[in-house]
């Protein structure tokens, strides 16, 4: 199983704001900095789940190669777009970096917008099987 490049990336990126972004490192660690950490890592472990549980079906674009419907995929629609949010904001929180808020529901926009192209990408080459899946997942 071949790990996904953003597996590796996103703590990349996180650590090199962490130590170079200047004052970072001396904030205190106060209780919404925690939960934010805490969501960050939780959110992060699940997208990397999610990733992985999409195996050769992931694409950059709408494509249907397969219509993922175990592990995460059997209670989510879009696991990886939901918990790569979790994680922005838990991100936004512990780096204390609130102005991104004001992108942050862009960024979801943007999900709930590309979550809408996929679903009827799949809608077209699954039919019925996709309508009953919808059913039974949320977003």
């Amino acid at each position: 199983m071949r790990i996904p490049i953003p597996a590796i990336v996103v703590p990349l990126v996180v650590l090199l704001l962490y130590f170079f972004v200047p004052g970072l490192k001396e904030q205190p660690w106060t209780a919404s900095r925690i939960a934010g950490a805490i969501f960050a890592v939780v959110g992060y472990s699940i997208f990397v789940t999610a990733r992985l549980q999409m195996g050769k079906s992931f694409a950059v674009t709408p494509q249907a190669k397969e219509l993922v419907t175990h592990g995460l995929y059997s209670k989510i629609r879009n696991p990886i777009y939901v918990f790569v949010d979790v994680m922005i904001c838990g991100l936004i929180l512990a780096l204390h970096l609130y102005w991104l808020f004001v992108l942050f529901p862009l960024l979801v926009a943007m999900h709930i917008f590309r979550a809408h192209r996929e679903a009827k990408v799949l809608r077209e080459k699954f039919g019925q099987r996709y309508l009953d899946y919808r059913i039974q997942t949320w977003f």
